[in-house]
C-alpha cells in the first residue's frame, strides 16, 4: 500500500537545492487534502468540501456482484473482474459524484484475492472522491482497534460504517484514528424496525436513543463547518423517522440509503437535509446496472446514470431551499 505521506523539500530562493538535505522536510498527507490542495484536518470538512466541489451531496455505492458485471468483465475470475469494472466504473462517474462508497462484503466473498482488488479499488478511487468504506463493523476493545488500524493503514478510506448498537466503544476507535464514522441508527431494511421502532419507557424509540447516543458522543468531534465526524445512517425509507432525527441530530452528518431502487423517492431523502446540507443520499444498483438490457458502452450508461442522479438531487435541495419557510 501506497504511503499516504509524501515528502518535500524546501529550498530558500538562490539556494542550490542540490543540497536540498539541508532545508526543511515538508510532509504532506494526501488524505486531508481535496483535488484543490486546501488542508481539511476533520472529516466533516472533507465531506462538505468534495460535495461543493462536485455541486450535488451524493454517494455512489460499489457493491459489485459477479454475475451482474457487464459481460466485457466476465471474462476474468472475480477479484481480477472486479478490479478491472472498478477502474472502469469510477473513471466514468469521476465527474458527477463526490463520494463512492464500497461495500466490503462484495469483496470479501472472494477471500484474498478480493480483499486485494478492493484495496486496489480503494487507492485508485483516493484523490478522485470523498472514499467510504463500508464494513458495518460491530465489535469493541482490541477487536474495534484492529478494525479502525486495518482501515487506517491498508484500506484507506475517510470514512466507514459502524454498528452504533453496541454504544460509543464500537466506534470510537474510528473516530480516534482520524476517520469518519457512519453509525447505524435508522436502516432501510424492513426488518429493522422490530428493533429501532420499539418503544423504550421514557417514550423514545430505540433508534431515538441511538441518536441521542451519538450526538453527546459527537460533540466532541465538530468541524469547521458545523458538522461531526461521528455521522448517522438514516435509510430515505423511513422518511417519517427521518426527519424527527435530523431535528434530534442537527450536527450529524447522514448517509441516506435507500433512495432510487429501494424505494426511497426524493422527497423522503429531503428530510435527511438541514438547510440543504449534512445529507449524502446514496445509489447503488441504479447506477451499477444501468447498462443492463441496452445497447452501447457499458461505462457510458453508467456515467449517464450517475449524472443523471446527480442532477436530480442537487436539483431537489435547491428548489426545497427556495421553497422553504423561513425563520422570522
Amino acid at each position: 500500500m501506497v504511503d499516504d505521506f509524501h515528502t518535500f523539500h524546501v529550498c530558500p530562493k538562490k539556494t542550490d537545492c542540490r543540497a536540498r538535505r539541508k532545508h526543511a522536510v515538508i510532509l504532506f498527507n494526501f488524505r486531508l487534502y481535496d483535488v484543490g490542495m486546501v488542508a481539511h484536518h476533520h472529516p466533516a470538512d472533507l465531506l462538505e468540501s468534495w460535495i461543493k466541489l462536485r455541486g450535488a451531496p451524493v454517494c455512489v455505492g460499489m457493491d459489485p456482484v459477479f454475475e451482474r458485471l457487464a459481460p466485457a468483465c466476465q471474462k476474468h475470475d472475480p477479484a481480477r473482474a472486479f478490479e478491472l469494472w472498478g477502474k472502469t466504473f469510477l473513471d466514468a462517474i469521476e465527474q458527477h459524484v463526490p463520494a463512492v462508497k464500497f461495500q466490503s462484503a462484495c469483496f470479501e466473498r472472494h477471500g484474498v484475492a478480493g480483499m486485494a482488488a478492493l484495496a486496489k479499488l480503494l487507492a485508485h478511487a483516493r484523490g478522485k472522491f470523498l472514499v467510504i468504506l463500508d464494513g458495518k463493523r460491530g465489535d469493541i476493545g482490541i477487536s474495534a482497534e484492529h478494525y479502525a488500524a486495518a482501515v487506517r493503514d491498508h484500506f484507506q478510506a475517510d470514512w466507514v460504517t459502524a454498528n452504533a448498537y453496541l454504544g460509543v466503544d464500537g466506534f470510537s476507535p474510528f473516530l480516534q484514528a482520524g476517520l469518519g464514522v457512519f453509525a447505524l441508527v435508522r436502516t432501510s431494511n424492513p426488518s429493522g424496525d422490530a428493533v429501532q421502532g420499539e418503544f423504550l419507557r421514557d417514550g423514545r424509540t430505540v433508534a431515538q436513543s441511538v441518536a441521542d447516543v451519538l450526538v453527546e458522543a459527537g460533540s466532541r468531534h465538530m468541524g469547521a463547518c458545523g458538522f461531526s465526524a461521528l455521522g448517522a445512517v438514516v435509510g430515505a425509507t423511513k422518511s417519517a423517522d427521518a426527519l424527527q432525527l435530523r431535528q434530534r441530530m442537527p450536527h450529524a452528518p447522514f448517509l441516506v440509503p435507500g433512495f432510487g431502487a429501494q424505494g426511497g423517492a426524493l422527497a423522503d431523502a429531503l428530510r435527511c437535509f438541514i438547510h440543504g446540507r449534512g445529507a449524502l443520499i446514496t445509489a447503488s444498483r441504479s447506477v451499477m446496472q444501468a447498462f443492463e438490457d441496452r445497447d452501447g458502452e457499458w461505462s457510458q450508461h453508467v456515467a449517464d446514470a450517475a449524472k443523471s442522479f446527480a442532477r436530480e438531487i442537487s436539483i431537489g435541495v435547491k428548489d426545497h431551499l427556495s421553497t422553504a419557510p423561513t425563520s422570522a
